[in-house]
């Protein structure tokens, strides 16, 4: 019999908190509930859940916070939920780390089909493994490393810089990255700006494990491009 996926639900609503996991738990999940940002870093590295449910507004430790937090060692899919509807509050959280950005009040159906929409592409299907200018792209597995060690990428940094690999030189727009970057239609604007916080977060970690740079080179008014030549973020 297969294992339920654990969902960890991180709101400091009991009730909400409670009707969701039973919700969840109905559609075959396995739910923890946790209402305080200080707890969930632990409950993370004990249980290893399969998403995590994290709300903005949380006591102890701030949502944002705690994404940042769980972004230094691990990459299981984040969907933050918040009663903000600003989107300075949705691209901060992509900055941080965030998956996928839910605004309340929210339906529960809604919730599990972004759940599972995460599940699919954090577990993907069996592939083919290949290298590219120093990188190792895992497709079964949905991960990307660099001279055999895995980089600690969302899954929308995994799509991007898999796109990117397989076409060095070649300048991908904007708008043909946003499907990239998003679970759902955004403005034009904002979706732009998603795709920004995310090219901005993979230099990041590219530049961390290259040591010279990140090679993802800014093509302004258009895009972006991977230049493996490059040692410099341009």
């Amino acid at each position: 019999m297969t294992q339920a996926r654990k969902i960890l639900i991180v709101d400091d609503d009991a009730l909400s908190s409670a009707l969701l996991a039973e919700f969840l738990q109905e559609q075959g999940f396995a739910t923890t509930v946790l209402m305080n940002g200080l707890h969930v870093e632990p409950a993370v590295r004990r249980a290893d859940p399969a998403v995590v449910l994290l709300d903005v507004s949380l006591p102890g430790l701030d949502g944002i916070e705690v994404c940042h937090q769980l972004r230094r060692f691990s990459t299981v899919p984040i969907i933050m939920v918040s009663g903000r509807t600003e989107e300075i509050d949705r691209t901060l959280g992509l900055e941080v780390g965030a998956d996928d950005y839910v605004c309340k009040p929210y339906g529960f159906r809604e919730i599990a089909a972004r759940i599972k929409a995460q599940l699919r592409r954090s577990e993907g299907r069996v592939g083919a493994r290949s290298v590219m200018h120093g990188f190792r792209i895992d497709d079964s597995a949905r991960r990307i490393a660099f001279e055999d060690h895995w980089l600690p990428l969302t899954s929308q940094e995994y799509r991007l810089l898999r796109k990117l690999l397989t076409r060095p030189g070649h300048v991908f727009t904007r708008e043909e990255l946003m499907d990239l970057a998003d679970d759902e239609p955004l403005p034009r604007a904002g979706s732009e700006r998603a795709v920004d916080s995310h090219v901005k977060n993979l230099r990041r970690k590219l530049e961390a494990a290259r040591g010279e740079g990140a090679a993802i080179v800014s093509v302004y008014g258009v895009g972006y491009r991977f230049d493996p030549e490059l040692s410099a973020v341009r």
